[in-house]
């Protein structure tokens, strides 16, 4: 929904939002855009006034700025604003593109006419030093002072209280404060967005891919549209409705100051400088429709339809009753079986070890690994046992394999032979073979032990479970 107006990546331009203003100078009608221009060095900071995409004016300023408002200071027609900026300890007023006064803040003396409001105001005191401000209001009718600090509070001052009437307690410190409307929009530098009302009340939250740079007020009133700009330090900029992501706006670097407003004769106009000098313009075209609904990924929305939950029969309320009056002999019942199974599968795994009966022997002085395979139909079988040494550089010796099997259905050529010296990671495969004695297709284990000469536990032991015997005996 935007248009690229104008992009212009040298402009030197190094501002933040609080130095960055659009008003009509000249009472024309045509908006021109303001910058305190914080420069690249000492010297180099100037007041600079832009007209579409051209320079119309600079002037020089002493010190660093760091606020920079547009005001009407007379009645006169036609009625043109004056530009406050504030440097170092002035604030300088241009009127007209030129110098006009010099304020010196701390020792100008105060009118007498506003000695009693500066009292007043002296008096509103806060417990933390203030970062951020807004001000809404006319201070003889109503007004409120909406304060960010460095203790990660916002205090709320209204006119009838010397005293914070509110106080919000963030969980991390705030990076960005707006207002829309009668609620507060805060960016805090846990990457989240949260909303307050006035009076402290938390609305909402809504979670940033990235860190805030700097927040703005998009306001269309001929749309009666208002959201929250807020750029981000993955060169996005995110339009929030509410908690409401709407539009996202990709840069080409990360942005430092933004604003939104009339520029020249348009009203929709972002104006947005980026971390390393460029100036960028986009417009909002007329046709654009911001969808309501949240475009940020997250879960489908027909999650939040409640479902149809059918009632609850006798049956599940006796149940429910049920578990709650036993519910700590259910529980105790449920821990016992559960350390009945752990203890059976501990003795097994005991048991196993003891026995040797894993593939993988348990001893470290001799690291094998053993299996078998069994290959044809009977009644004669090959048996093949794939022996292999794990150890890194230990060959092992002096091993023995030995077959157990019922003598009355299997009769084997070789049940006890020794085994070469086995070389640390090459397979060893050793054959033999088993003859069936029964016709009936009756099949048994045969046990192989690897054994190592003057050890009675064997080493490895396997169960070979043989097929049924389906081939006829050659006489």
């Amino acid at each position: 929904g935007w248009l690229d107006a104008h992009y212009d990546p040298v402009a030197n331009l190094y501002t933040f939002s609080s130095c960055i203003a659009l008003a009509d100078l000249h009472g024309d009608g045509d908006n021109k855009l303001v910058v305190g221009d914080l420069g690249t060095g000492a010297g180099n900071t100037k007041l600079k006034v832009y007209r579409g995409i051209g320079l119309l004016s600079e002037n020089t300023l002493l010190d660093l700025p760091t606020g920079l408002v547009s005001f009407l200071m007379d009645q006169h027609e036609p009625r043109t604003p004056a530009i406050a900026v504030a440097s170092g300890p002035f604030i300088y007023i241009y009127k007209n593109l030129r110098p006009y006064f010099k304020f010196t803040l701390p020792f100008l003396e105060v009118n007498t006419l506003e000695q009693d409001v500066w009292s007043q105001a002296r008096q509103m005191s806060l417990p933390s030093v203030p970062t951020l401000m807004d001000v809404t209001g006319q201070f003889d009718v109503e007004f409120r002072i909406i304060i960010a600090c460095r203790n990660g509070n916002i205090y709320i001052l209204r006119r009838d209280s010397p005293k914070p009437k509110y106080c919000i307690e963030l969980c991390s410190h705030p990076v960005g404060l707006v207002r829309m409307g009668k609620n507060v929009v805060v960016g805090c530098a846990q990457e989240t967005l949260q909303g307050y009302t006035q009076k402290g009340k938390k609305l909402w939250t809504a979670y940033l891919p990235a860190p805030v740079t700097t927040m703005a007020v998009l306001d269309l009133p001929t749309r009666g549209f208002q959201a929250v700009l807020v750029a981000l330090a993955n060169c996005e900029v995110h339009v929030y409705r509410d908690k409401n992501l709407v539009s996202t706006i990709k840069t080409p670097d990360v942005v430092s100051s933004i604003c939104f407003g009339r520029y020249g004769r348009e009203d929709g106009t972002l104006i947005m400088t980026t971390k390393g000098g460029g100036l960028i313009v986009k417009i909002l075209k007329r046709t654009a429709v911001f969808d309501e609904r949240d475009s940020a990924p997250g879960p489908p929305l027909a999650q939040s339809i409640r479902l149809n939950v059918p009632k609850k029969t006798k049956l599940y309320v006796d149940q429910t009753m049920r578990e709650r009056e036993n519910a700590v002999a259910m529980h105790r019942a449920f821990q016992m079986d559960l350390s009945r199974l752990r203890l059976a599968a501990a003795r097994t795994y005991v048991k196993a070890l003891e026995s040797s009966l894993t593939p993988v022997s348990a001893s470290l002085a001799e690291p094998l690994k053993m299996n078998a395979v069994v290959q044809g139909l009977g009644p004669s079988f090959k048996l093949t046992l794939n022996i292999q040494n794990t150890a890194v550089c230990r060959p092992v010796m002096n091993l023995a394999v030995s077959f157990l099997y019922d003598d009355r259905l299997y009769r084997m050529r070789t049940a006890f032979f020794k085994i070469p010296l086995l070389v640390p990671g090459l397979n060893y495969p050793i054959d033999t073979f088993v003859e069936c004695l029964s016709e009936k297709g009756i099949s048994d284990i045969i046990k192989v032990f690897v054994l190592r000469e003057g050890k009675s536990v064997p080493l490895l032991t396997a169960h070979i479970n043989m097929p049924a015997s389906e081939g006829l005996a050659l006489n």
